[in-house]
């Protein structure tokens, strides 16, 4: 059988894992083998977080309305409700930031929810 040389192949995919792992602690950013270990196991972990964040977030933003909407009065499922009757269509991650950074909006758009009602 003929010898099937692959130097350049085989450095240039454990340069790019040794690359990824740049910054890891000890042997985990140096030797290849548990390098490639942390490596796989991070990605692993980056996809299930990437979905965790946004069921975090979209929490997050949710307390924020809800918390803003008993100063007025108002719980947050009847604030939703009361959205979608008068057609108005902010997802909750704007909702979240009006109610924070823009307090005279979010009081005008409680008011005209509520007057529409």
């Amino acid at each position: 059988m003929v010898r099937i040389k692959r130097g350049n192949v085989a450095r240039k995919r454990r340069k790019k894992i040794l690359k990824i792992a740049k910054g890891y602690r000890g042997s985990h950013s140096r030797l290849f083998r548990t390098a490639n270990q942390q490596v796989m196991k991070a990605l692993r972990y980056s996809s299930i977080d990437s979905k965790r964040k946004k069921r975090v977030l979209r929490k997050i933003w949710i307390s924020r309305i809800n918390c803003t909407g008993r100063k007025h009065g108002i719980s947050y499922s009847k604030l939703i409700s009361l959205f979608k009757k008068s057609k108005i269509s902010l997802n909750r991650k704007m909702l979240s930031q009006l109610a924070i950074l823009d307090t005279s909006a979010f009081d005008h758009l409680l008011k005209t929810i509520q007057n529409s009602s």
